[in-house]
């Protein structure tokens, strides 16, 4: 099973001392990572907090974090930078850099700066992370905005996690954002500009959007573990972690993970699945799946 391998950032120490942080030293370990991201006041609105209002509280996400023995928690800049200094040091890390809300229209869009990796510095974080809309009619402006970020980043030391998201109209007429073709190629995307980690979606198999996408996407169907297999193959080497997406039930978020594990991911990023949950229940299933990881993990090991 794959992890993340520091050798790779052997020249650069600052990404390197950061990754050891997330990878190893906090969460499951052993190049492993389990990510609570909660950016999702910006993004969706406050309405992804009502099946638990307590976690509007980014207070309750922080101890969830730190009781749920996760590798880092994922902000927005308001929220950390108001919140997160109690646990510094405690918890690590990763700053949104970017963000957008989801009231414009969806056929172009693009996911504008919130703050910069100086921000993330002066925070403590030991990653930042950026949304890339790949497909999107605006992409070229995403991209000069992504190549900003990745400089600064190159500058201050610090990894960055690409959100790699297939977005817009011409996604759609192509097979839509969840398909195969559109997550391989976003992740392919990611590298290009120069990733150090990827976060992608499972792509879905719906034979009505199939059909709309390039030979050979419009006929392949493929388990979640060997289409993580082929996002990974997709993103040449840089590491991906998988997203949870909406809330599903617990064995079969079990499942989920446990097969993006098997197909090469090095690590989970759950929200709503985590933070929708009461607070005793997210906590049990946040144990069930660090345990499953080091599991696996060990299992890996011996082969």
């Amino acid at each position: 099973m794959a992890g993340v391998d520091l050798s790779r950032w052997a020249g650069v120490p600052g990404k390197k001392a950061r990754l050891y942080r997330l990878f190893y030293q906090f969460g499951p370990g052993d190049g492993l990572g389990m990510f609570l991201p909660v950016d999702h006041g910006l993004e969706h609105g406050p309405g992804d907090f009502l099946p638990n209002p307590p976690s509007a509280d980014p207070d309750y996400i922080l101890r969830l974090a730190l009781e749920g023995r996760y590798s880092a928690v994922v902000f927005q800049y308001g929220i950390a930078s108001r919140y997160y200094a109690p646990f510094a040091g405690r918890i690590p890390l990763v700053l949104k850099v970017n963000g957008k809300t989801n009231i414009p229209p969806a056929d172009e869009p693009i996911s504008p700066l919130t703050s910069t990796v100086e921000d993330a510095v002066r925070l403590g974080a030991d990653a930042v992370g950026y949304t890339l809309y790949v497909g999107s009619p605006r992409q070229d402006e995403d991209f000069r905005q992504f190549l900003q970020v990745r400089r600064e980043a190159e500058r201050f030391g610090l990894p960055v996690i690409v959100w790699a998201y297939p977005r817009g109209r011409y996604v759609e007429e192509k097979g839509g954002r969840d398909s195969l073709y559109a997550i391989e190629y976003a992740a392919r995307v990611a590298a290009e500009l120069g990733a150090d980690l990827i976060k992608v979606n499972v792509p879905e198999f719906v034979p009505e959007k199939m059909a709309r996408s390039p030979k050979p996407y419009d006929s392949t169907v493929l388990d979640v573990k060997e289409a993580i297999a082929r996002v990974v193959w997709a993103a040449a080497g840089v590491p991906v972690l998988v997203s949870g997406g909406s809330k599903i039930g617990d064995e079969d978020l079990l499942a989920r993970a446990t097969a993006s594990l098997e197909g090469g991911a090095v690590g989970l990023i759950f929200g709503r699945n985590i933070f929708q949950r009461p607070y005793d229940e997210a906590v049990r299933l946040s144990h069930r799946i660090f345990e499953m990881m080091r599991t696996l993990r060990t299992a890996g090991a011996k082969v």
